[in-house]
């Protein structure tokens, strides 16, 4: 019986900790999983399929729209108001949640239409374009530090 307790405890404290994680910091520009892990050559991106490519393409949009707005800020993933000075009070924390949320709804609608229109596109025009986001990225990236 106090095994069984112990091992109910165990599940639901594991539980609020998954449930925990996986919950926003409001004070956070932006994650690390807002950003694509791979850059391509031409010869990658030739042996890929056309819904492979479009995933591609969603996924650099996302990281340009999710990062370009702070880039004056930062351009690293993780960083937290306080750690650029920025007092973390209940207006900023509700300014940038809000600036998040809309760009996640900006996110959704080219995600959409992405997946509606750009299967028109040539391949070779998706390809050229998912490249000319990578080095837009590269370049985020770097930062604005006069390093380009």
């Amino acid at each position: 019986m106090l095994k069984s307790k112990l091992l109910i405890g165990f599940i639901f404290f594991l539980s609020l900790q998954y449930i925990h994680g996986q919950q926003r910091d409001e004070a956070v520009f932006f994650l690390k999983k807002d950003q694509i892990t791979k850059f391509h050559t031409i010869s990658d991106l030739e042996n890929l399929k056309k819904g492979q490519l479009i995933k591609l393409y969603q996924d650099r949009i996302k990281e340009i729209v999710t990062v370009l707005p702070f880039l004056s800020l930062t351009n690293e993933p993780g960083v937290r108001l306080g750690d650029l000075g920025i007092k973390e009070d209940s207006g900023h924390i509700k300014s940038l949640k809000k600036s998040v949320e809309t760009t996640e709804e900006a996110i959704n609608v080219a995600q959409n239409s992405i997946e509606e229109l750009v299967p028109y596109a040539d391949t070779e025009k998706i390809i050229l374009t998912i490249l000319y986001y990578e080095e837009i990225i590269k370049k985020m990236r770097i930062g604005v530090n006069r390093t380009f």
